[in-house]
């Protein structure tokens, strides 16, 4: 009975209550963890209805906005024409081009009433004073006076102006004609020569000569025919300088000379 028998472990004592100072050390260690990696606002410092671009950080008024802006941002077109396809970034820009297709120019001049498609032409050419409603359109035309033709065709090496016309002359060696007749399902490489060769099945003759009344399907054949009134002969040719009124006509004529 001398010996005391020793006490128990009991698993309580590691449960004691922390003390005021311990727990606020916890309390401080779990604020320290959590804060490691919080979670960003979508966009910070922003008042309701506003949106922020995340390409460039600019914030603009609305989402319809923001959307517009995107667009212009990674160069994206999504208005086409229907026409020939040409692609825009605005849809005003698009029903402006359109007028190309339509015929329509419904801004007329104060001074002389000449009509344009469209409101503003503030770049003028300095060789011919034509003005255009855009950069772009100057450019390419100047390089009528340049004589530039910086898109040129791989398969045969002719250049051209512009990249439409060049997209136009690929078909000519891929064999594409992506505008059928709905009447006789004949193919086209143009949207404009399918026109034409629908006046067959329509009769439409939509070019009047002013001074007999005389009709034609074509503008080509309407300007030949003018010829006859005002007695040009632009064609002269290169041997005996004869003119004639057609490429065709002095083509032919020139055959003689050849002996064919």
């Amino acid at each position: 009975m001398g010996d005391k028998e020793p006490m128990p472990y009991v698993e309580e004592n590691l449960m004691e209550p922390l003390s005021v100072k311990q727990e606020e050390i916890m309390i401080k260690d779990e604020a320290l963890h959590s804060s490691e990696n919080p979670k960003e606002p979508e966009n910070p410092g922003l008042s309701s209805g506003t949106f922020l671009c995340p390409e460039i950080e600019k914030c603009l008024s609305t989402n319809a906005n923001l959307g517009r802006h995107k667009i212009v941002q990674v160069g994206e077109k999504p208005f086409a024409c229907s026409e020939c396809e040409q692609c825009y970034r605005k849809k005003s820009d698009l029903a402006v081009h359109e007028r190309i297709h339509t015929g329509e120019k419904p801004f007329a001049c104060s001074e002389c009433e000449k009509c344009f498609r469209s409101k503003k032409r503030p770049f003028a050419c300095s060789e011919c004073e034509k003005c255009f409603r855009t950069k772009g359109k100057l450019t390419v035309h100047e390089r009528i006076h340049t004589g530039e033709r910086p898109f040129a065709c791989f398969e045969c090496g002719k250049y051209f102006r512009r990249k439409s016309v060049l997209t136009v002359h690929e078909r000519v060696h891929t064999g594409e004609r992506p505008f059928a007749c709905s009447e006789c399902e004949q193919c086209f490489r143009t949207k404009d020569a399918l026109t034409v060769h629908e006046t067959i099945h329509t009769g439409e003759k939509p070019f009047a000569c002013s001074e007999c009344k005389k009709c034609f399907r074509t503008k080509s054949a309407f300007i030949v025919h003018e010829r006859i009134h005002k007695g040009e002969k632009p064609f002269t040719c290169s041997q005996c300088r004869k003119c004639f009124r057609t490429k065709y006509a002095v083509t032919v004529h020139e055959r003689t000379h050849r002996g064919v």
